[in-house]
């Protein structure tokens, strides 16, 4: 058995801690906002490594090593932030297999990216040192990797499934008619049996 000063303290961390309806506490707001700017920063040096003449910062006609390590830092930067802001929105230890498995395909979307934008750095690709060259079939791969990295944000995302369920609604159940009235709600009483 507990004592009263302890059954206390936890009452009172219990008040403590706001909870929403749903019984799950409220999302942690530096998490979200430390994310978001995390993936501004890293799109700002994206854009620097992929379009350097934005910023007056061109200097060859080609893509070279220099901008295609920026970009994918800016890339790695963009998925660490969209990362820490989809995962904050994630109750501790509540995660569906689907989240989880979103990060791992995050994870190897970015990697399908640095191998086949560094592929002539590797000695993967059809440049060698140092004419390193950022060529269409990198820029497919990137593609490729950057659609993996998107679909495993979309599983990362956490949907709310019960927005069509609400109490007094239809039932979704089978073999139940659209028009049928919902039954009432049972309560502790005795039931009253009604003979004829």
């Amino acid at each position: 058995m507990k004592n009263k000063s302890t059954q206390n303290s936890e009452e009172a961390q219990k008040e403590d801690q706001p909870v929403q309806s749903d019984g799950i506490p409220p999302f942690p707001k530096r998490k979200i906002r430390v994310g978001l700017m995390l993936t501004i920063f890293g799109y700002l040096i994206f854009l620097v490594g992929a379009r350097p003449g934005l910023f007056n910062l061109d200097r060859s006609r080609v893509i070279g090593f220099v901008q295609v390590s920026v970009f994918l830092l800016g890339l790695g930067i963009i998925v660490l932030g969209s990362y820490t802001t989809l995962n904050a929105l994630w109750p501790q230890g509540k995660k569906t297999i689907a989240a989880d498995i979103g990060s791992r395909v995050i994870s190897t979307g970015y990697v399908i990216c640095v191998f086949t934008a560094m592929a002539d750095i590797f000695g993967l690709g059809s440049h060698r040192l140092p004419n390193v060259f950022f060529g269409p079939l990198q820029a497919q791969g990137m593609a490729i990797g950057m659609a993996t990295i998107g679909l495993g944000f979309l599983l990362m995302i956490r949907y709310d499934h019960s927005k069509g369920k609400k109490k007094g609604t239809k039932s979704d159940a089978p073999g139940q008619a659209d028009d049928a009235q919902p039954t009432p709600p049972h309560t502790d009483g005795p039931d009253i049996v009604q003979t004829a």
